[in-house]
């Protein structure tokens, strides 16, 4: 079963794809923020037959909410709504930072190339972990 990882910014937001046996998360792209997000992301949920969306959950280092997360969780009901496909949350703390220090392959982007690489893998290591937590 094929799940999507997504690693939600105001500007721009990674996307992960896991392999078809579900196990590990890699980079696939990064893509604007913008009014065609949700269209972009549900075509690629419709080619890859996506069945779970697994979206980073951002908390403060406190455990609360911070302000990109009701947006995330906004888009993430939509996404829902839109194609049918659940979306779980995972915690995103410090996949950001992690994955600045992975080595970088390009992935397909649509967003400047200074940070795209470190959104997408970001996106890889929240699906990563919630695969590792929920693989059968």
């Amino acid at each position: 079963m094929r799940h999507l990882g997504i690693d939600y910014g105001t500007k721009k937001v990674g996307l992960a794809l896991s392999d078809e046996a579900g196990i590990m998360g890699f980079p696939h792209a990064v893509v604007s923020n913008t009014g065609a997000l949700i269209d972009t992301v549900a075509r690629l949920i419709a080619e890859k037959d996506v069945q779970v969306v697994v979206m980073g959950e951002s908390r403060t280092l406190e455990g609360g909410l911070n302000p990109v997360a009701e947006d995330a969780r906004a888009f993430g009901e939509a996404l829902s709504a839109r194609t049918g496909v659940p979306v779980q949350y995972e915690s995103e703390v410090y996949t950001s930072a992690a994955a600045r220090r992975l080595p970088q392959k390009q992935p397909k982007s649509r967003a400047p190339r200074s940070r795209a690489p470190i959104d997408a893998s970001a996106a890889a290591l929240i699906l990563t972990s919630y695969l590792s937590r929920h693989h059968e």
